[in-house]
Order: C-alpha cells, then structure tokens, then sequence
C-alpha cells in the first residue's frame, strides 16, 4: 500500500464515507455475502419509506418480501459476481410500498472472493407515473376518434422553409417518400428540425388521416419504453395492466422513434422483429398482435459512427434505413438564413403583436458569418430574444449586445470593414437579375420564381427588400 493509499484510508472512515453517501441523489444499499443489509442510506430512507436503523441487520428479502433471488440484482451479482447495469425494478417493502428503481449493482471482491454487493438506485417512480398517463391520455383519444386523430401533429411540406438545394432535393425526395410505406432514417445535428421533415412525410402521405404518435428514446429507462412501445399484460410484473403500447395505437399511421440511438441494443431487437413481421406482443402476452406502422426513426448522431461503436445494430440500421436523409446544418446552407429569419419576425411580430421589418445588413451578414452550431433552433431563439425588446422597424447590431451567446457575441463585436463592399455589390446584382426575370415573364410572379430556382414566398421577400415594385418591371 503506497502513501496516498494509507492516507486515503485514513481519511474514508465509516463516518466519512457516510456522510458522502448520505448527500448523493442515488440510493446506496451495501449487502454482505450472507444478504445481510450492513449499509442503507438517506436517500433510499427518502423513497423507500424505511429508516435505516430498522434495516441494517436485516435480510434482504425480509425487509423486501416481494423479491425473490431470481428477480433481485443483488442476489444475480453476488451469486455471478458479474456486475449489473441499468436493471429495472419494481418490487413492494415490507410496508406494502410499490418501488421502482433503475439499478447499477457491483460485487464487492476481494482476493477473488465475493464478499457482498454495492447497488446504486435511482428512483423513476415518477417518471413511470408519468409516462403512464401520457400513455393513458393517448389511448382515450385514440378511443374516441378511432383512426383519425393525430397525436402531436402541426407540421407538413408547406412548413418547411429554405430554397437553398439541398432543402429542395430533400423536400422533392420525401414528396415522393410519402406515398410509400418504407421505414425512414433521417440523421441530422440537434436543431435542424428533424421531427418536422418526419411530420411532413406523414402528412403528405395517405396515413395522414391515422395516428402519427412520437415517442423520444432517450427520454426513458429501456425497460419503461419497452413497456410503453409495446404495450403489458396483467400481471406480467407487479402493477401491470393490459394495456396497448403505442405500435397498437399508432396502427394505420405513423410511430416516430427520436433519438433511436438512445435505444439499448436488446430493445433495437425486439423492434427488428416488429419491422420484420409485422407483428407485437405486449410484455408478459403469449400471442401476437398484427400492426400496420410506418417508422421514421431521427438520430442526432452519425449512423456510421453508432455501427462502428457497436451502439446500432446493422441489421436494424439496413432495415431502418431503406429511405436515408441527412439534413444539412445551417452553416452548409446560409443562403436559407433570410428566408428563415423573415419567417420567424413574421411569427414572432403575430405571437407578440409587434412590426419588426426585419433585420439590416449588418445584422445579416453577421447571422451568415455565424456558425450556428444550434442550427434553425439556435437561430429562432435568438430572433424571438431580441423581438422581446424590438418594438418596430429594423433589428440592428445594437439590439443584439443583450444576448449572451458565447462565440455569437464574437461576431456582435467585430468591426466591418468600410473598404470592403462585396455585399452592396451581391445585391445591386441580386436586384438586375430579378428585374431581368420578371421582364421576361410579363411580371408573372410565380414563373419568375421558378425560373429564379427559388419559393415564390422568397421572391416577394426579395421584391420588398430591394424595393421592387411593378413600374419597375414592366416599364
């Protein structure tokens, strides 16, 4: 034992280690080798509703009657001495109080023998009753408008803004997309909109009158969406109703799965199977139900990179992604940025009953310089900031000093060049050639636009911009 070490282990006495564990968020339960409990602190106290001086001492399973040695971790790691992680239980104490936990149990060895086990517990009581009323909210709409009732549904192709061409190919191939039945991959960093692109697709499809549901994986414990997925039959653990899991409820329609790469590989496999044949059986059920759901499956990290780390299996990943999207971050396409700003005044001048024009050129050229690694999400946030001081007229650099945004203010801050005016120029030109168009289709707006390769909404922004009215264009 070396210096540090024996000092260590004077300083980590009984007391100290204690109090460390007294003040963590996680339960802490040590049990020796015979499942005497010898550590029990105030956390667990907090939700299990027992005091440690009426458990140390105890057996386990005295103080937890409802466990058997089969269904505890501690018994599973102390019989192995392998290690459980992120187990799910559910079990009553000795008072009758239902329990549920997320575990992460480590045997306790020493010169290759087990003396006990450690088990951490996080208590997800809440977030299981939470999830089951949303679960319970969807099922009685659904009852009540069978079929016909989109869950969370505001978005289609119209809501998606962006001429620049890789919005258009994107919006072009899901048009198409839409009409199959093919699972969809779409990949894309954090703010690029992913769930809209997925809403689009289902309501330009003929499922757009059936359930679109969506559900985040990484917003639960595996075992809790695995029972919200697919649904549980009574008594298939302690509590369980027959209920029907959203692949039930999204029948006909749509099932979007956020974050897939949140999803735990044993879980990835029951829903291969579910893509393969068609088929679902709720937990603790032994027959199948026949479902008709389309996936759309979002990721907001590289599926090469989830393949290679082993976190997406390859064949749920081929069977996925039949139809795969990336769409572009912001910074890859700053000819959308425009549009995209004068969408959101335009929202945000209604939400808030303000007249706010739009952005100077400073500004623009500021918000196209900028990487925006919060993507659309990052640039919404931060036109609805400053339009809560804006009152009118046009945002200027001086009306984005009051956000805090770390690199943004950076941009903010910088001087423009007065010798340099690349951008006066862009849009002398920008103006000729949009009055050249419009010349040569008699002033038809639509037929300019197409011509131009961009929306006919843009155009109308760009005509209020440089000015253009129709003197100008059929003189």
């Amino acid at each position: 034992m070396n210096e540090v070490q024996k000092r260590l282990k004077e300083i980590l006495s009984y007391e100290t280690v204690k109090r460390i564990f007294d003040a963590l968020d996680e339960g802490i339960i040590i049990v020796d080798r015979d499942y005497n409990i010898i550590f029990y602190n105030r956390t667990l106290t907090r939700f299990e509703g027992l005091e440690s001086n009426n458990v140390i001492g105890k057996k386990l399973l005295e103080v937890f009657p409802s466990l058997t040695p089969e269904e505890s971790t501690i018994y599973q790691v102390i019989e192995t001495g392998r290690p459980i992680f992120n187990r799910y239980q559910q079990y009553l104490n000795y008072k009758g109080r239902e329990i549920r936990t997320l575990n992460t149990t480590i045997p306790i060895i020493e010169n290759g023998r087990v003396l006990g086990a450690l088990e951490i517990s996080r208590d997800v009581s809440e977030v299981y009753a939470l999830s089951q009323k949303v679960l319970e909210l969807q099922q009685k709409l659904i009852g009540k408008k069978p079929r016909s009732i989109n869950v969370g549904l505001k978005y289609s192709f119209d809501s998606i803004v962006g001429g620049s061409r890789k919005i258009r190919e994107i919006v072009e191939l899901l048009k198409k997309v839409a009409g199959t039945t093919s699972s969809v991959l779409i990949y894309g960093e954090t703010g690029t909109g992913k769930e809209l692109f997925a809403q689009s697709i289902h309501s330009g499809s003929p499922r757009k009158n059936r359930p679109f549901i969506a559900q985040n994986c990484a917003a639960l414990p595996e075992t809790l969406l695995e029972a919200l997925l697919f649904g549980t039959t009574k008594g298939s653990f302690t509590g369980a109703e027959d209920k029907p899991g959203l692949f039930e409820q999204a029948d006909g329609g749509t099932l979007l799965l956020d974050e897939i790469n949140c999803m735990g590989l044993s879980l990835q496999s029951k829903l291969l199977r579910v893509l393969q044949e068609g088929v679902v059986r709720r937990i603790g059920a032994t027959f199948d139900i026949p479902v008709d759901v389309r996936i759309i499956a979002t990721t907001n990290e590289k599926p090469s990179e989830l393949l290679q780390s082993g976190r997406l299996r390859s064949d749920l990943f081929y069977r996925l992604s039949v139809i795969y999207v990336e769409i572009p971050p912001l910074r890859e396409r700053p000819e959308d940025i425009e549009e995209l700003v004068s969408f959101f005044i335009k929202k945000y001048n209604t939400k808030f009953g303000k007249d706010v024009k739009g952005v100077d050129q400073q500004v623009l050229s500021i918000f196209r310089e900028y990487s925006w690694p919060g993507n659309v999400r990052e640039l919404e946030h931060v036109i609805e900031g400053v339009m809560n001081y804006v009152d009118g007229g046009y945002i200027s650099v001086r009306d984005l000093k009051y956000l805090s945004f770390g690199g943004f203010k950076n941009y903010i801050e910088k001087k423009p060049d007065p010798a340099i005016d690349v951008k006066s120029r862009v849009d002398e030109y920008e103006k000729d050639l949009i009055l050249d168009v419009l010349r040569s289709t008699g002033g038809n707006i639509t037929r300019a636009a197409e011509k131009l390769g961009i929306k006919r909404q843009s155009l109308q922004y760009r005509l209020k911009k440089y000015g253009i009215t129709k003197e100008l264009y059929r003189s």
